[in-house]
């Protein structure tokens, strides 16, 4: 038997988000793949190590799973109870470790399962494989062995992330260069990106931000070099799998763009006023569970319920990208509009006011029919009143104008001391989130004294000292010096450098909204890219592009999906400016139709022109999701995001804090 790549499925002829191709492949390719004549049993056993587990996770629910014909979900490195009956689905890494392990399970006179279909996420190294070959009783037990080249996590419907929470410490550290973990990460990474362009199959015109000096004795140039370090990993990755897979694009099919957190070092710390970003960051939520309070079976108190804010609910669909504020009165015209259409809901609510938890009760017990409208209602309209009293109570929109006032130019250190003189009740974490913002405009204020008395102004702690120092490791180039006292002294050369100020744009979410002024860098850096404006000798290729690579119209490559037709892509620019209607149901105002927002977007994906990519290294903020959904509107390209991990303000923060050799997670003062 030979090592394949797995097939392509024709399962669904139209057009798919990124997260439905990644769901498709795993539940289509994969599993219904091993109903096959050979294999006599109905129910078989899914078996995953700790990574795949978590890919499937994230595209997968365990209904879909159990549709597929799986009984039983286990653990690779966990003890299982031997089916001898029963056909098993592995699907791992290609490691020593668990080729070793499925080598125990399936080898021998014992095999805990009658047959075994294997899975590798990514390609599998030939001297790996070998032990396979070479053991008869292994060999006859085995229906299948390939390479799904899946080896990425889809957290949204245009976004993936590689799982590296450690990238900063591994990558931008100090003497993060001279451990093992730099190349291994850079390595493992773009293993796994180049999986995400094998499952599309997509080839990419590969883009990263050059390093902006070429000095070997300056220990930044290592860090400087780590976009293009990626770069030529991924580049190799890719030309493996167009050797190796084979229906894989010869020519180029899309754009590639990587990036650093050093190009925006101030996106993962201030305050984003959509719902999404305002739920993760005030309320500290375990990934997207949050804890909700619904009425009690009793009907005289409350109980807590575990519910998921993620793209099956159409509300949240809706509203996760809209300010907050917007959020809100939507809320309440969504509530309005159900009162207002149902009269038993006006009979048990109370005409005009706020709904208590026991109004709605009685509202579910009297139209049943309508429960499940009412708990999405419900749900929402508590976190955003929970948000509201948050910002109402830590003064957040007086924080975030003074935030926004520092990126924009409007104010600067006269303003900044104001604040810390007259605040004196702000939160620390959200003073020391103002200082980093000053840091990363202006770190030359911190070669002096002028830092540390601010910071003293502040009141921050020593460890949070530790953070905003430890922005210039993400900027500065570094020449190591001894200092009277022996010790090595970081000197940061940022003098010669104006701090990068954003030009605001005007639209009507910033005329409405005051804190909505912010953007990240990326946006602009992916606008350019579509336009065919970004500057080459800041952001050169891997490869050479064909020459009609952005004529127009565009005849080749096509858009592909694993589980559509092909799809003829159309011209960038020859498409219409298109809204933003394919993010909200249409001609709806109460939007509890998920699929239909999700419909809407894979119809609109369909008339797109080539795919673009942007991959940031060090992590990624909820505000540059909400670009990518937003651009792929406003420039008809479809747009995915992928960063070694998502970052919420407080987690980023804490990475930060870890930039410093001798400082542990354990030190830290969370």
């Amino acid at each position: 038997m030979s090592i394949s790549d797995s097939d392509s499925s024709s399962h669904v002829g139209e057009s798919k988000t990124f997260r439905q191709i990644t769901r498709d492949r795993l539940l289509y390719e994969m599993l219904r793949s091993t109903k096959t004549k050979e294999s006599k049993s109905t129910w078989k056993v899914l078996i995953m190590d700790k990574v795949t587990v978590k890919i499937m996770s994230y595209a997968c629910k365990m209904a879909d799973i159990t549709e597929e014909g799986v009984s039983l979900v286990e653990d690779l490195y966990k003890r299982r109870q031997p089916l001898p009956s029963m056909d098993a689905i592995y699907f791992i890494q290609p490691t020593r470790e668990n080729i070793v392990m499925f080598m125990s399970d399936m080898s021998g006179r014992s095999p805990l399962y009658k047959k075994a279909f294997v899975f590798f996420s990514s390609s599998a190294q030939k001297e790996l494989v070998a032990p396979i070959r070479r053991d008869a009783s292994v060999m006859g037990r085995l229906s299948a062995l390939s390479e799904m080249n899946l080896e990425y996590f889809a957290i949204d419907s245009q976004g993936f992330v590689t799982d590296h929470e450690r990238a900063l410490e591994e990558l931008f550290g100090e003497n993060a260069e001279m451990s093992q973990n730099y190349n291994t990460c850079i390595n493992t990474m773009a293993t796994r990106i180049a999986t995400v362009f094998a499952s599309l199959r997509e080839f990419p015109y590969v883009r990263y931000r050059a390093a902006k000096t070429i000095d070997a004795s300056t220990l930044m140039t290592l860090r400087d070099l780590i976009p293009t370090k990626l770069a030529a990993a991924v580049w190799n990755c890719l030309s493996r799998h167009k050797s190796s897979i084979a229906d894989f694009p010869q020519t180029e099919t899309c754009e590639l763009l990587i990036i650093d957190r050093s190009i925006d070092q101030i996106a993962p710390i201030i305050h984003e006023w959509t719902y999404d970003a305002m739920c993760h960051d005030l309320l500290l939520m375990d990934g997207n569970k949050y804890v909700h309070e619904v009425p009690g079976k009793n009907g005289s108190s409350t109980e807590k319920k575990e519910v998921l804010l993620e793209e099956h609910d159409p509300v949240w669909l809706e509203l996760r990208h809209a300010h907050i504020g917007e959020a809100s009165e939507k809320l309440h015209d969504k509530m309005t509009n159900f009162m207002s259409k149902n009269k038993a809901a006006q009979i048990h609510g109370r005409g005009g006011g706020e709904l208590s938890t026991r109004d709605l009760q009685k509202i579910v017990q009297a139209l049943p029919q309508y429960s499940d409208q009412i708990d999405k209602l419900s749900l929402h309209v508590e976190i955003a009143g929970k948000i509201n009293n948050m910002i109402r109570e830590q003064q957040l929109r007086d924080i975030g104008n003074l935030e926004q006032d520092l990126v924009f130019g409007k104010a600067g250190t006269t303003e900044l001391i104001n604040f810390f003189r007259t605040n004196h009740n702000t939160s620390r974490e959200n003073k020391l989130r103002i200082l980093m913002i000053y840091a990363a405009l202006y770190p030359e204020k911190f070669e002096s004294d002028k830092g540390n008395k601010l910071m003293q102004l502040a009141g921050i702690s020593d460890d949070d000292m530790i953070a905003v120092n430890n922005m210039r490791c993400l900027m500065a180039a570094q020449d190591t010096k001894k200092s009277s006292s022996g010790f090595k002294k970081l000197t940061f050369e940022m003098h010669k450098k104006k701090p990068t100020i954003r030009e605001e744009k005007e639209g009507e979410e910033q005329k409405k909204w005051t804190q909505f002024r912010f953007y990240p860098i990326m946006e602009d850096l992916l606008e350019k890219l579509s336009k065919g404006n970004l500057p080459r000798e800041e952001y050169p290729c891997m490869n050479n592009p064909s020459p009609s690579f952005h004529s127009t119209p565009v005849s080749t490559p096509q858009r592909t999906t694993n589980s559509a037709p092909h799809v003829p892509a159309v011209s960038v620019r020859s498409r219409r400016g298109g809204g933003g209607t394919w993010a909200r149901p249409r001609n709806s105002d109460d939007g509890y139709s998920s699929d239909s927002v999700l419909r809407h977007a894979s119809s609109d994906f369909r008339k797109m022109g080539q795919r673009i990519f942007v991959f940031i290294i060090g992590g990624a903020t909820r505000s540059e999701l909400r670009v990518v959904h937003k651009l792929s509107s406003k420039l008809q390209r479809e747009i995915i995001l992928g960063s070694s991990s998502l970052d919420d303000p407080h987690t980023f923060i804490t990475k930060i804090k870890m930039l410093s050799q001798d400082i542990s997670l354990e030190d830290l003062q969370i």
